[in-house]
């Protein structure tokens, strides 16, 4: 298991384009994956489970890699928030 924590700096949080980014490069590991705001927890490979968190500007989010793949979903999960300036790893 792997896990890392981010703050979302995007003045408009993760909304339908980013959040569906990020799905799809969740999609591409075998691993399970899961994010975790606001005191809720979703499948990161699930579109609705994204969007039903919520997640606006300010919010500190973890995302929790467990399976073969783990360290490169993570790694890519990272590389997209950056590329995408969603926000920054704390």
């Amino acid at each position: 298991m792997i896990l890392k924590n981010f703050r979302i700096t995007n003045e408009t949080g993760i909304h339908a384009r980013p959040a569906t980014a990020l799905v799809n490069t969740a999609m591409e590991f075998e691993c399970d994956i899961v994010l975790s705001a606001l005191k809720k927890s979703v499948d990161l490979k699930s579109i609705m489970g994204v969007m039903s968190l919520g997640i606006y500007s300010g919010t500190t989010i973890e995302i929790k890699a467990t399976g073969v793949d783990e360290a490169k979903a993570i790694k890519a999960l990272a590389d997209k928030i950056a590329e995408m300036n969603l926000g920054k790893e704390i």
